[in-house]
């Protein structure tokens, strides 16, 4: 067989990034002689994120459907539609592709349209429990859709579905681990743990929310807490009393975050709620609202209807979320429950059974 050649589209955020790099990496780990191109959207962060990994990758000019009816931006949309379509068919005919992968994101719809028009096998990544518009019209068109929820029969056809679940960092899960970890983070191993993580950039949610915690909490418990770069002065200035505090504008170690903690409190983003799964600790989820059609809700519910974790709707969260905390920690049994529960939701390897699926597909060619 000639030299396997593999386009991925996914971008516009890093829960569409993240897996498509991780699949990239699964793939080039099983074979060795592969070529791998990756396309996003003008002007978003994987124009940046994905050369940085290591990869080339091409822009469309394209973006999404602005849902005010006379926002004047609308007006150029069918153009960046004409013109990404028109690029992505000469993309496709000189790189050739085996296969085309789609994780998300504005670009992937007009280049997987066309590669499917031009008879290649085409297959999505679906993180989210309920799926965007662009994967739901895509369905229709490819060979294989892979999610990481029970019950997308609702969204997609129940043969081309195969539940491998979101790819997640490599070093989450690390064993074995040669540092004492409390030591690391100037934690004590005898207190109760509570971790605050927002994402990289913060969640201002999240953090008022520590801060109000802040008040009620207390010597028995300690707190590590990610403020994303916006929140760490103030976050700083708020804890400057509080013996039990370690304040982190970003916390690289993640493993060693997630390895500390008796109790997480986080967004609900698709690749977040993967490794949380795995992680298998008792969460508080408080979904971002900011995003897409709800995303993060509909990830988080799915969660609370299988007693696998709690959730506080974002505009309450400030007033509820330090009261709920509070009681959670005092309630072993419900401790427990929930992290058995969310156990339970784990699925292992996702980003090498997803490069398997793919090598299969080009096999097929």
């Amino acid at each position: 067989m000639q030299k396997m050649k593999i386009i991925i589209s996914g971008g516009g955020t890093g829960g569409h990034i993240f897996p498509a790099l991780a699949i990239a990496n699964a793939l080039k780990f099983k074979i060795k002689d592969i070529d791998i191109l990756f396309v996003g959207a003008k002007g978003k962060m994987e124009m940046k994120k994905i050369p940085n990994a290591g990869y080339n990758i091409r822009g469309l000019w394209i973006s999404g459907f602005h849902r005010k009816v006379f926002d004047f931006r609308n007006l150029l949309f069918p153009i960046k539609l004409f013109v990404s379509l028109l690029k992505s068919y000469f993309l496709i005919k000189n790189f050739k592709p085996n296969v085309i992968v789609g994780t998300g994101g504005f670009a992937s719809g007009p280049l997987l349209y066309v590669g499917a028009k031009m008879n290649v096998p085409a297959l999505i990544q679906e993180q989210n429990s309920y799926p965007g518009i662009t994967n739901k019209l895509l369905s229709k068109i490819v060979q294989k859709i892979c999610v990481a929820y029970e019950d997308m029969e609702r969204f997609f056809k129940k043969e081309k579905i195969l539940l491998l679940g979101n790819p997640i960092r490599q070093d989450i899960l690390l064993k074995n681990l040669n540092k004492n970890i409390f030591d690391f983070f100037n934690l004590r191993k005898d207190k109760k743990t509570v971790l605050f993580i927002g994402g990289s950039l913060g969640a201002l949610t999240i953090n008022e929310s520590a801060a109000e915690f802040l008040k009620i909490n207390d010597s028995n418990t300690q707190i590590l807490w990610q403020t994303g770069d916006s929140y760490f002065l103030k976050a700083k200035a708020k804890s400057k009393n509080c013996n039990n505090v370690k304040v982190l504008p970003f916390i690289k170690e993640m493993n060693f975050a997630y390895s500390v903690a008796d109790i997480i409190v986080s967004r609900a983003g698709a690749s977040t709620i993967s490794e949380l799964c795995l992680i298998g600790k008792p969460v508080i989820l408080v979904p971002s609202p900011n995003v897409a059609e709800d995303h993060q809700t509909k990830n988080a519910t799915f969660l609370v209807n299988k007693n696998a974790a709690m959730m506080i709707n974002d505009n309450e969260a400030k007033k509820i979320m330090p009261i709920m905390l509070r009681k959670l920690l005092n309630d072993t049994l419900t401790q427990t429950k929930l992290a058995k529960n969310i156990k339970k939701l784990a699925i292992y390897d996702s980003a090498s059974n997803i490069a398997d699926e793919i090598i299969k597909l080009a096999h097929k060619k």
